[in-house]
């Protein structure tokens, strides 16, 4: 993590930055930026990615990938209406 002080800001101040905030969102911090001007410290901060696996509800399961599904079972997934931002048949409007 790189930590970038500007500013009368010392090391430990900044260290209860970096706490306060991988508590608060409860993620770690990939970089952080601590501008200090009087009074006023302004925090620019970017977390680490975190990788996540799309789970959908399909017939009633929660599934993550559908690569050990038989062949009835993936044509039910293919056949499926397929809902996207492009705007619907029926109104042509977004849903989401």
């Amino acid at each position: 993590m790189s930590i970038k002080i500007t500013g009368n800001v010392d090391e430990k101040e900044a260290q209860v930055y970096v706490e306060y905030l991988q508590n608060k969102y409860n993620r770690k911090l990939e970089s952080l930026d601590v501008k200090a001007d009087g009074e006023f410290v302004d925090l620019n901060y970017e977390f680490e990615h975190v990788n996540f696996d799309r789970i959908r509800r399909i017939t009633g399961y929660l599934v993550g990938t559908m690569d050990h599904w038989n062949n009835a079972k993936a044509a039910e997934e293919r056949d499926r209406v397929k809902h996207g931002l492009d705007g619907c048949e029926c109104c042509g409007m977004e849903h989401i």
